[in-house]
């Protein structure tokens, strides 16, 4: 069907509208996922251009935007670990630390089976770990976010193309996945039933395992084997085709679709959050940053005008409170209001997971 609408929309249409919470204060996480891939349709020439463009403009560019917290715009780069380039990554490398952005795991892959993606994911991380990327947890193991690629999570595409790993859940969880972020992948028929949703998955011999899940929720233990996070998804009547049929909303950010205020309200009415923690709106949005038109926007004046848009809602507004979060530090917050943690969403930022990019100091680097 047209979208995917018949797996989505009764989800969607089951939620409730206008759930934020009409008095006290109101926080947004908020978190750029990029499907970051330099090397897409270029060799590395182009690609190692495209990064420096990122290296020397991001910072320039996110450098008079702060959030509640201080903290400057940030994105999280999901690069290809089968494209592994020592070169590239140096760069990536360069660019979170003088951004503070961070870089987490994307992989493509095609009739795959749990034992080579055990060795794919395995030397990925070492890979990226070695220039500084992903993250520890307190007992010192290297940890990671996820995006597969070609939105085919779990098998879940209806031809299982584009992976072939049905139990891929757990080998997720094996290798150290602390939380998946594909999701959503509407219009893609990969879209699972549940929608908007912060949730625990438990790995089973089926493709799509992830289509059922149990909702994480304050002061509960968790119930599954991986956390998925999922972006916004829901009908955007603003933005509507042939005049009547309203457009849909999926927190894609693209040349021609660049965040605004109008986006903004749609994903905060979507109300993304941990149960029992209302005040807590959790906004992932993704992109594929590597590539123009899309680098053109972020690196350009549309996202400007985002943030400074951002900033003086903030201010004419006492009550809503912006936070600029990369995927670990959205994750670490997640986790906090799970363990009944309120207040300052911002303070718990490292709460479970440090990253391994060396922060700046007045002294030099940590």
């Amino acid at each position: 069907m047209l979208k995917a609408l018949d797996i989505w929309l009764p989800a969607y249409l089951r939620q409730p509208r206008n759930s934020q919470p009409a008095t006290g204060e109101r926080h947004l996480l908020l978190c750029i996922c990029d499907h970051f891939e330099p090397f897409h349709h270029v060799g590395k020439k182009e690609a190692l251009e495209r990064v420096e463009a990122w290296r020397e403009e991001f910072p320039k560019l996110t450098e008079p935007f702060h959030d509640s917290d201080g903290a400057n715009p940030k994105q999280t780069f999901f690069y290809p670990i089968e494209q592994y380039d020592p070169d590239v990554l140096e760069g990536i490398s360069a660019l979170c630390k003088a951004s503070g952005c961070e870089t987490e795991i994307h992989l493509h892959h095609h009739h795959d089976n749990a034992k080579n993606m055990l060795r794919t994911l395995a030397l990925g991380k070492e890979n990226l770990a070695r220039h500084h990327l992903l993250s520890r947890d307190k007992q010192g193991r290297t940890r990671y976010g996820f995006i597969h690629g070609n939105w085919a999570l779990d098998n879940s595409h209806p031809l299982g193309l584009h992976c072939g790993v049905r139990n891929e859940l757990q080998v997720l969880k094996e290798t150290g996945c602390y939380a998946d972020f594909t999701l959503p992948s509407a219009p893609k028929r990969t879209q699972t039933k549940i929608i908007n949703s912060l949730y625990y998955a438990a790995a089973t011999p089926h493709p799509k395992s992830h289509d059922r899940g149990t909702p994480v929720e304050a002061g509960k233990k968790p119930s599954g084997d991986l956390l998925l996070v999922q972006g916004p998804l829901g009908l955007n009547w603003n933005k509507r085709k042939f005049g009547f049929l309203p457009g849909i909303e999926n927190g894609d950010l693209t040349g021609i679709n660049p965040p605004t205020l109008d986006r903004l309200r749609i994903w905060m009415d979507l109300h993304i959050h941990v149960q029992g923690r209302p005040d807590w709106f959790f906004v992932k949005l993704h992109t594929h940053g590597g590539i123009p038109p899309n680098s053109t926007m972020f690196l350009g004046e549309k996202m400007q005008k985002f943030h400074r848009d951002l900033a003086r809602a903030a201010a004419e507004n006492n009550r809503f409170h912006f936070h600029y979060v990369t995927a670990r530090e959205l994750v670490n917050i997640l986790h906090a209001a799970e363990d009944g943690h309120s207040g300052d969403p911002g303070q718990y930022r490292d709460y479970r997971y440090r990253s391994l990019i060396p922060r700046e100091t007045e002294n030099g680097l940590l």
